[in-house]
């Protein structure tokens, strides 16, 4: 394993931050029987995804050992980083929205977005899930973002735009930080269009993976230590802090405790996550699994809408996409899940 204990995140989150952004990462707990999440946010320079939930696990008693690793064996490449780097210097190409009820007025977008839905599906329907990933031979990760990003379409002003997304990598067993719940975490861009199945996405994700993106942008990450803080504040608003612009980040940070291990009561219930939003990546959607109950949580950047109405739309309609395909493929009736949309953020 290369140790590598400089993080290269986190100082581009901080200049984020010094724009007036907010980084937080969004956790909820769903406890048994309750219908309402309670929300916790962790400053994104401090924690990654699944050290986040690792961290709010660790605080309420769960006896989590190792962390999950990384699996897919690119190794970093100069040529990934020279292309990455030429791919940065290109336009910007945003995609339009279609006019969307925009909410109240934000005027400090340095505290959570109030817009914010999200989904949790019972045990049977993510066994469902589940299996149609096995059957059609895609990750559940394909799965998900395939129908994501139908349900945000009609949404747009043009239906059939290409929709770029940010997909985070976990490095974990590649790279070392002092504490195994830091920022450890890289990404590759993948590009949807309108007429792609789910195995073309699944295909798109790996093809990146091979072509060592990931490792592209986590050294693209290191080289910003010889920049100053000036300047990483330029590139991130001018948004060229990344290859590309994208429409929003999609997170899913895996299988958390399917065989129950886990038994401490302030633990039980449904967890929720959702990567923070920024102005150059205005919707964050994210997945976890604990204890074989799949949830979905979309929230949106203040400058898009501060309407919960326009999540919890989206949210219904990738739940719809997702139990559409259950029913073709199983061909029977859809375990439906446990859609509680909240309201407060």
């Amino acid at each position: 394993m290369a140790a590598n204990r400089t993080d290269p995140i986190t100082p581009w989150f901080i200049a984020a931050e010094e724009l007036g952004e907010y980084i937080g990462i969004r956790f909820g707990h769903v406890s048994p029987g309750e219908t309402e999440a309670q929300w916790t946010f962790l400053r994104h320079t401090d924690f990654d995804g699944i050290g986040g939930l690792a961290d709010l696990l660790r605080q309420r008693g769960a006896e989590i050992a190792q962390l999950p690793q990384i699996k897919h064996p690119a190794s970093p490449s100069r040529i990934a980083l020279l292309k990455s780097s030429l791919k940065a210097l290109g336009p910007r190409r945003r995609v339009k929205w279609a006019p969307l009820e925009r909410g109240p007025v934000m005027r400090d977008t340095a505290q959570p977005p109030p817009a914010v839905a999200w989904h949790l599906f019972e045990e049977s329907a993510t066994t469902q899930i589940r299996r149609v990933c096995r059957k059609t031979e895609v990750t559940v990760n394909s799965f998900l973002l395939k129908h994501l990003t139908k349900a945000i379409r009609p949404f747009l002003e043009d239906h059939s735009a290409v929709i770029p997304w940010m997909i985070p990598v976990n490095l974990r067993g590649r790279v070392s930080r002092d504490r195994d719940t830091e920022n450890h975490s890289s990404y590759v861009g993948v590009r949807v269009q309108s007429f792609e199945t789910v195995h073309d996405v699944h295909k798109k994700i790996y093809a990146a993976l091979g072509r060592a993106e990931h490792w592209a942008s986590w050294d693209a990450y290191k080289l910003g230590r010889f920049l100053g803080a000036g300047l990483r504040r330029y590139l991130v608003a001018t948004e060229r802090c990344m290859p590309q612009w994208n429409l929003g980040g999609f997170s899913n940070l895996g299988d958390w405790d399917s065989e129950k291990k886990i038994t401490n009561p302030q633990c039980a219930g449904g967890w929720l996550f959702s990567p923070p939003v920024l102005r150059c990546q205005l919707i964050g959607a994210g997945c976890v699994t604990f204890q074989n109950r799949l949830s979905l949580t979309i929230q949106a950047h203040p400058d898009l809408t501060t309407s919960p109405s326009v999540p919890k739309r989206w949210v219904q309609d990738w739940v719809k996409e997702i139990e559409m395909d259950l029913s073709s493929v199983l061909a029977e009736p859809v375990a439906v899940g446990c859609a509680v949309p909240s309201m407060a953020a």
